[in-house]
């Protein structure tokens, strides 16, 4: 997660073949799930969102390692949603 927006667009561009400043979110989580951070691209810059939890972990599907997945608004949602605790 040390990554900041320019880093985190290389890695999307050259390790999953997709294209940073397409219309879509690209979500990334760390190894303990209590970090997460989106990366958007909107008109001429970079958006970035980034979450720390203090408790509890970010739900996260096991098999979703270092691979993409392209998800609808119920999933998305269901992986942005407040943690239980």
């Amino acid at each position: 997660m040390r990554k900041s927006m320019d880093g985190l667009a290389v890695l999307v561009k050259e390790s999953f073949s997709l294209d940073p400043f397409s219309n879509a979110l690209f979500v990334f989580c760390n190894r303990n799930r209590d970090k997460r951070k989106i990366l958007y691209w909107e008109n001429n810059g970079f958006w970035l969102n980034y979450r720390r939890l203090e408790r509890g972990k970010f739900q996260w599907l096991d098999h979703m390692t270092d691979q993409t997945m392209h998800v609808t608004k119920r999933p998305l949602r269901w992986l942005l949603e407040e943690p239980a605790l």
